[in-house]
């Protein structure tokens, strides 16, 4: 890969790019940060909102491709980099489950978690992009019983995602700290690369409340 094919990451410290980072990590990927100080509304101005009208992050470029959406980057960067071996390839009898389980995050998992946070009273099941919360995270532990991971013994880019997820939403008492969440979790924050972006997020994110006068 050429300097100019490099991963750009637009990030802002402990946000949901953090494991957008964390995966790049995994996948030893050559990247580099354009960061936003969020604290700032850096992420509302002009030029980032031309980046993505959102104005969320994480969104990554490369080359010519831009892409925003969390489940998408995954997606993508684990299949630009297969020789890491976090995605299943095309022909693999494990690539359906795979996409499954990363789809299941943004299309059933964070509308439920929103609802919960909000104290919003959820459409009927038969409405519901996600069924009901108590069944959307039955699912979840029904799988991650199996483990170690979501497709058993092999880690994916998924299992970033979600071992990310798990740990943060735990913290803030959106889901249940029970024994299959917490192992599941720790068994992907205690891996190294979480270990660095993790000290280098409390660093930035410490400079960047300095910025603002935190």
């Amino acid at each position: 890969m050429t300097s100019k094919d490099r991963i750009t990451l637009y990030y802002s410290p402990q946000t949901r790019a953090t494991g957008t980072r964390v995966l790049l990590e995994e996948l030893g990927a050559p990247y580099d940060l354009h960061v936003l100080n969020m604290k700032a509304g850096e992420q509302r101005q002009p030029a980032y909102l031309a980046v993505n009208p959102l104005g969320k992050v994480p969104v990554i470029g490369h080359g010519e491709a831009l892409v925003t959406e969390q489940v998408a980057i995954y997606i993508y960067l684990a299949d630009l980099f297969p020789g890491a071996g976090l995605t299943p390839a095309l022909d693999d009898h494990s690539r359906g489950p795979y996409l499954r389980w990363i789809a299941y995050y943004g299309s059933s998992f964070e509308p439920a978690l929103i609802d919960k946070f909000m104290k919003r009273e959820p459409a009927p099941p038969t409405h519901s992009p996600y069924s009901d919360y108590e069944t959307m995270l039955a699912a979840l532990e029904a799988q991650l019983s199996r483990g170690p991971y979501l497709l058993g013994e092999r880690m994916t880019a998924a299992d970033i995602l979600w071992g990310v997820a798990f740990s943060w939403t735990m913290m803030f008492g959106l889901v249940p700290r029970n024994d299959v969440f917490v192992a599941y979790a720790e068994r992907i924050t205690s891996r190294p690369a979480f270990h660095r972006i993790a000290a280098a997020d409390a660093e930035m994110a410490a400079q960047h409340a300095a910025a603002c006068g935190g």
